[in-house]
């Protein structure tokens, strides 16, 4: 016989049918702290794999931006007008507009004018405050688009830009448009999805802004020149050829040499954003 408190675990009582096994409080910690090691050890083992992975992240194929010349702007406003008759948008509607008066008391006593469209940044505040997932940036070339079929025209991405860049379409229209007249049946090629405006249908009640005329790109993603019009439309308008667009990907191209050798500014970099528009505002 054993005495009572040392009987051996093969003589515990067997527990009843249908219950649940008993565990001690000892066996149950130890349940509990193998779990959390092999929870850490495979965490950290992934985190390692990551570590030493070779691959470096994949690589926009390309990365369009603008050079913006200040130096050459004479405040003509054709890059407005251009964009205006490009993309067919209505009356409060702009996708790039032109500042004066930025700088004042200039030493040489000129005005200064400055061109602005969306910056297409690296890190839009834009998509980071969607709630619906309606505004993205391409991963194949920068450029942040809208969705307008899923766009439920909340405005939180025109408050969280800090570069004023996007409008809200209240769906208002332009005599012409109102009227009726042919130039209401030409379509917006603005994605290459040509809408034409209807009251109630999108991009009504949208949000919107400027795209870099991604219309006029070509099946691989790439534009063509100002020679044969696939172009932006504010760069290949621009009369005093202060809009300079391009690859900055692409080191050979003209605004990566302007930022290399001109000392390009950006506007608001403490916040972080890394906009894909520069300025030149020495010659």
């Amino acid at each position: 016989m054993t005495k009572d408190g040392d009987r051996s675990r093969s003589e515990e009582p067997a527990p009843a049918a249908g219950s649940s096994p008993a565990f001690s409080r000892k066996e149950l910690l130890r349940a509990v702290l193998a779990t959390a090691v092999t929870t850490v050890a495979t965490a950290s083992m992934g985190a390692l794999a990551r570590a030493s992975d070779p691959k470096p992240p994949a690589r926009a194929k390309h990365r369009y931006g603008m050079v913006i010349d200040t130096t050459r702007c004479v405040g003509c406003r054709s890059c407005v007008v251009a964009c205006k008759q490009e993309n067919k948008t209505p009356p409060g509607v702009a996708y790039t507009v032109v500042l004066d008066g930025v700088l004042t008391n200039r030493s040489n006593g000129s005005p200064l004018f400055m061109s602005k469209p969306c910056f297409h940044c690296e890190k839009p505040s834009c998509v980071d405050v969607c709630p619906v997932g309606a505004t993205f940036k391409r991963s194949e070339d920068g450029i942040v688009a809208i969705d307008y079929d899923r766009c439920i025209g909340c405005r939180y991405c025109i408050t969280a830009c800090p570069y004023g860049a996007r409008t809200f379409d209240f769906g208002d229209d332009y005599p012409a448009v109102a009227e009726a007249t042919p130039l209401a049946q030409l379509p917006s090629p603005e994605y290459g999805q040509y809408r034409r405006r209807s009251a109630g249908q999108s991009p009504i009640g949208n949000v919107r802004k400027c795209t870099f005329c991604k219309h006029l790109q070509d099946e691989d993603g790439a534009y063509g020149s100002k020679l044969d019009g696939r172009w932006p439309a504010c760069a290949k308008t621009c009369t005093g050829h202060a809009i300079h667009f391009g690859d900055f990907n692409d080191p050979t191209s003209e605004v990566s040499a302007l930022v290399r050798e001109r000392q390009g500014i950006r506007l608001k970099e403490d916040l972080g954003n890394s906009p894909n528009v520069y300025y030149l505002v020495v010659r």
